[in-house]
């Protein structure tokens, strides 16, 4: 008899998986247990992080000259557009200085057209033996000075011109505009490097950037897919709230500390449902499994030697170990230990132990199917009197 009990108990080497508690128990007739049958389905091929919104370009506006503010044309927070007025600093100095410029480029020109006169005089008298080379030569020369000159002035007027246009400091990018601590008659210096200094922070925040880590054994598979196609990544703010975009960047190197490469996700961000410094679940899909056997994780049972689930046959639940793929979404893609078309338990099983009998109850909320109604035999009709 011992040999006996030990063959059985060989023989059903999964019934160890389960806790000493459950071998233990004592049932006095059939378990009442969910089930469902496995079935291949598409299943995608998730790899799950953490992420951070991060702008594509974040730019602090400071002044190029030593000016004032004359006036703010943007609001604390405001959306602005490329290109859009935000401050206007004194201009006036420099306006002055570019009049005066260009009144010393009309002198040059003025010069320039008498000495070419002069040259074509001097010349005209060296032929007719009325005048001299040493004349000749130093109009030529002064004509030259002059011209040099000219091309001085107006490279004044450029740097001048240059410098105004910094009185108008405009948004070099779309996108949100942060506080604004500088207002109307703030002097500002270009050599003060302070907080203070920066006028304001615009962050792009449409289309904007996910960055996220990935452990460095998903790396070839990643790029496998993107050599395919573009790859979609997901953010998900909360359960409702998700937004869609595609893989933008992969850091050229592997942190050795972590053993994690870096990658970012470009995503549209028109709603602005995704703010600069969010921290944000990612989803990278990196493709679909077509036949991927698939159950619950709610149905998945960890044990001493792993995860198990109990199959139902001949309404006697066994266990069965496990190998798991992965599990998103609140299933679990098996590797192997199933097979397409077994009946497995879904919820019951804390009362399973292997061999137990079970009785298959329908989902808690669904209503039992009705008996079929059996059919009366019709009653004899009594003969008219």
């Amino acid at each position: 008899m011992p040999e006996l009990a030990r063959g059985a108990e060989a023989a059903a080497p999964a019934a160890t998986a389960q806790p000493a508690n459950r071998r233990r128990a004592n049932l006095s007739g059939p378990v009442p247990v969910v089930v469902t049958t496995v079935a291949p389905k598409s299943m995608p091929i998730i790899v799950e992080a953490v992420g951070t919104v991060q702008s594509i370009s974040s730019v602090q506006l400071k002044s190029r000259i030593d000016s004032q503010i004359m006036k703010v044309h943007v609001e604390e927070g405001a959306l602005v557009k490329e290109g859009d007025l935000l401050f206007e600093l004194d201009a006036r100095t420099l306006k002055a200085q570019l009049a005066q410029t260009e009144a010393q480029i009309r002198k040059d020109q003025a010069q320039i057209v008498q000495a070419k006169r002069d040259s074509v005089r001097a010349d005209d008298l060296l032929t007719k033996g009325a005048g001299t080379i040493v004349t000749r030569d130093t109009n030529v020369t002064t004509q030259k000075a002059l011209e040099a000159q000219l091309e001085s002035d107006e490279a004044m007027r450029q740097n001048i011109l240059a410098q105004i246009s910094y009185t108008e400091i405009r948004a070099p990018v779309a996108g949100r505009i942060g506080s604004i601590p500088n207002k109307a008659g703030t002097t500002l210096r270009i050599a003060d490097n302070t907080a203070t200094a920066v006028l304001a922070t615009i962050n792009q925040v449409d289309p904007i950037f996910v960055t996220f880590a990935l452990p460095q054994v998903v790396l070839p598979d990643l790029r496998a897919a993107m050599a395919k196609g573009e790859v979609t990544v997901n953010a998900l703010v909360d359960e409702t709230h998700r937004q869609s975009g595609g893989m933008a960047f992969i850091e050229n190197a592997v942190d050795p500390n972590t053993g994690t490469v870096t990658a970012k996700a470009r995503i549209a961000n028109a709603s602005e449902g995704l703010w600069p410094g969010q921290f944000v679940k990612i989803e990278l899909v990196l493709g679909v499994e077509a036949q991927a056997l698939s159950v619950p994780a709610a149905a998945i049972q960890l044990g001493a030697q792993g995860p198990y689930v109990f199959v139902i046959a001949n309404n006697v639940a066994q266990v069965r170990p496990l190998d798991i793929k992965r599990t998103q979404g609140g299933e679990s893609v098996i590797g192997k230990g199933l097979a397409a078309g077994e009946t497995i338990v879904i919820d019951g099983q804390l009362r399973l132990v292997n061999g137990a009998p079970v009785a298959v109850r329908p989902p808690q909320g669904e209503a039992p199917k009705p008996a079929t109604p059996q059919t009366e035999a019709p009653k004899p009709t009594s003969p008219r009197g």
